[in-house]
């Protein structure tokens, strides 16, 4: 099986919609029809207008994207931690279970990262699962220590 890491581009919508809706059926155990209905009708109104502009998914294809790995690319004002004002979240990595621990993610998380690179930015974070961590760490990532606490509100 030949298999190809590459950046997506808006001829692969369709198929980043169903593999972002793999991944967050898997993810949050289930999804109601209805939203399905809705992430499916605003999948490709965003990738029309943030593909290869502020977000860039990296894939692994076969016949089909069977991998994926989303970076979200930010600028914000400089400061030193970051100087350039240009940072990267990683999001929704993701590889069709029938695929898994093949070195397929790695090899797109390495493809991103490199990508990244090329971008100059100062930085790319991401969210680890239990299960993404050794991923993450063998191709580079640490975990980080803040004095500062992640925190949200929910609008």
């Amino acid at each position: 099986m030949q298999i190809k890491v590459e950046k997506a581009d808006l001829k692969d919508i369709d198929e980043l919609v169903n593999i972002r809706l793999d991944y967050l059926i898997e993810d949050y155990g289930s999804l109601t029809d209805s939203q399905v209905q809705k992430i499916k009708n605003q999948l490709p109104v965003y990738y029309r207008n943030h593909l290869n502009k502020d977000l860039f998914v990296y894939v692994a294809k076969s016949e089909r994207i069977i991998s994926c790995c989303f970076l979200l690319v930010s600028e914000k004002p400089a400061n030193p931690s970051f100087i350039n004002g240009i940072t990267g979240t990683v999001m929704n990595v993701y590889t069709k279970p029938e695929f898994r621990r093949k070195g397929i993610a790695g090899e797109t998380m390495k493809f991103l990262i490199s990508e990244s690179r090329k971008m100059k930015l100062d930085f790319i974070e991401l969210k680890s699962t239990d299960d993404g961590y050794n991923l993450y760490k063998s191709v580079g990532f640490e975990d980080v220590f803040s004095k500062y606490h992640n925190m949200k509100i929910i609008l």
